[in-house]
């Protein structure tokens, strides 16, 4: 396999493929100049800044525009962006500079990091529109291949023998070799020879996520290829071997483990198979499902057979997916020997995105209470809650946050923690923003990225006299 080997933090992993560095010094409008570095990187954004170290505000894959006014030391400059993982380096010539300087040149030289010139006539604000162009051009690809994939899987799963017309359709659309653990039907162009070590990894990665207990997925490299590994149930695995990743692979593959799941299960899966393949074709849930309900969203721990739980509710719609058993039926549950479950409140197919939240919560007072089922009642979060219970909780979750940094959470969370749109609405920069949010989240010992915490903190703000 890959030896690791130390260097810059990896970009985050963005659901979008980056834009090449190439794309941007193509454009002749843009009229950038490749000087040093390498002359290929990924760039998952764009950020402008003049500070010496602006590190603590890049995410990592950006292409950082400066026009040096606060650059001084270049080696230490430079090699705290490679530290912070940014992907490129661009430099504005003029107005602060002539020319762009040599010490930057070799400092970027030296630590591998690439930098263009940007000439006087470009705009920062043009180079970070053609990013985001190009990077909505990469998105609609990405979900047009995955819709056509998808559709291409559910028609092959309609066919006479269907396993293997999975399998070959998942291998075309991923452009590399496909794996069923245990029973070895493959698909697909083998890894070539020189990638030696991939079939005993993908074998022993297969292994370990179809022996798993509940649902898995399992990923790793071997000579440069990415692999991956999809439990199927209690039926075994199926595993991916690719060349390169792509966004929109992992979508892919995991609709065809849900196929093949229905496909190699120990009983008759025709119902599943048929609804999810309306879906799949373009259906909406509501034409998916067999009736128009009504139906109800269950939510269920505690129980060792959710194939029997499944039984029991009269369904055979299952998603035994940790951390809770979710079910879909349109009899009315009851109380199940060895269960807890939270139940929604019925309701038509166009409404189970909120069905299926209202269980999940039912769930979570369902085990609070120690009782077998809790149903969702109510119209809404808030009226679950007492109003003067309410504010009391905000007013104690809230206390250690000035006013300022109150009116700044409830922006941040109403643009769903968007920097540039929140600062827009407050009128302050978009760093002022994001001091103010890392200072609330050190006041409340919170991590504002979890969304519970999100959803709680909008529910007290929503009921705080001072917000």
């Amino acid at each position: 396999m890959d030896a690791s080997r130390p260097g810059p933090p990896a970009a985050p992993d963005h659901p979008v493929a980056p834009v090449a560095l190439g794309a941007l010094l193509a454009d002749r409008e843009l009229g950038l100049r490749h000087v040093a570095g390498p002359a290929e990187a990924g760039v998952h954004g764009v950020h402008a800044s003049e500070m010496a170290d602006p590190s603590p505000y890049l995410l990592g894959g950006e292409l950082l525009l400066t026009a040096g006014a606060g650059n001084t030391g270049h080696d230490a400059y430079v090699a705290r962006l490679v530290a912070a993982g940014t992907a490129a380096l661009g430099f504005g010539v003029a107005p602060v500079h002539e020319e762009l300087p040599p010490a930057l040149a070799e400092a970027c030289e030296r630590h591998g990091l690439p930098l263009l010139e940007v000439p006087p006539q470009t705009r920062f604000t043009a180079v970070a529109r053609a990013v985001w162009r190009l990077m909505a051009e990469a998105r609609t690809r990405e979900l047009r291949r995955v819709t056509e994939a998808q559709q291409a899987l559910a028609a092959a799963a309609a066919r006479p023998d269907p396993v293997p017309a999975v399998l070959a359709r998942l291998a075309a659309s991923l452009g590399g070799h496909v794996r069923l653990w245990p029973d070895g039907r493959a698909a697909g162009s083998p890894p070539p020879p020189q990638a030696r070590s991939v079939p005993a990894a993908l074998d022993a990665l297969l292994a370990r996520a179809g022996r798993a207990e509940g649902p898995a997925t399992a990923t790793d490299q071997a000579d440069g290829w990415h692999l991956a590994a999809y439990a199927l149930g209690r039926h075994g695995a199926l595993g991916t071997a690719t060349p390169a990743r792509t966004p929109g692979d992992h979508t892919v593959a995991s609709v065809a483990a849900v196929l093949l799941a229905l496909l190699t299960a120990d009983r008759p899966a025709g119902a599943e198979a048929a609804a999810l393949a309306r879906l799949l074709l373009g259906g909406s849930p509501a034409e998916a499902l067999a009736g128009p309900g009504p139906w109800y969203a269950v939510h269920a721990r505690g129980g060792a057979d959710p194939q029997a739980l499944a039984a029991a509710l009269g369904t055979v719609l299952l998603d035994p997916a940790d951390p809770a058993v979710r079910l879909l039926t349109d009899r009315e549950p009851s109380a199940q020997p060895g269960w807890r479950l939270g139940v929604s409140a019925p309701t038509g197919p166009d409404a189970l995105a909120t069905a299926d939240t209202q269980a999940r919560r039912a769930l979570e007072r369902a085990e609070a209470a120690r009782t077998p089922l809790v149903r969702h009642t109510g119209a809404g979060l808030g009226a679950l809650v007492d109003p003067a219970e309410a504010r009391a909780h905000a007013e104690a979750l809230l206390a250690p946050l000035p006013p300022a940094h109150r009116e700044t959470l409830r922006a941040w969370l109403a643009h769903h923690g968007s920097w540039d749109r929140t600062a827009a609405a407050l009128g302050v920069h978009r760093n002022t923003v994001r001091q103010r949010i890392a200072r609330v989240a050190a006041l409340l010992g919170s991590d504002l990225d979890d969304p519970d915490t999100r959803m709680e903190l909008w529910f007290a703000l929503t009921r705080d006299t001072e917000a």
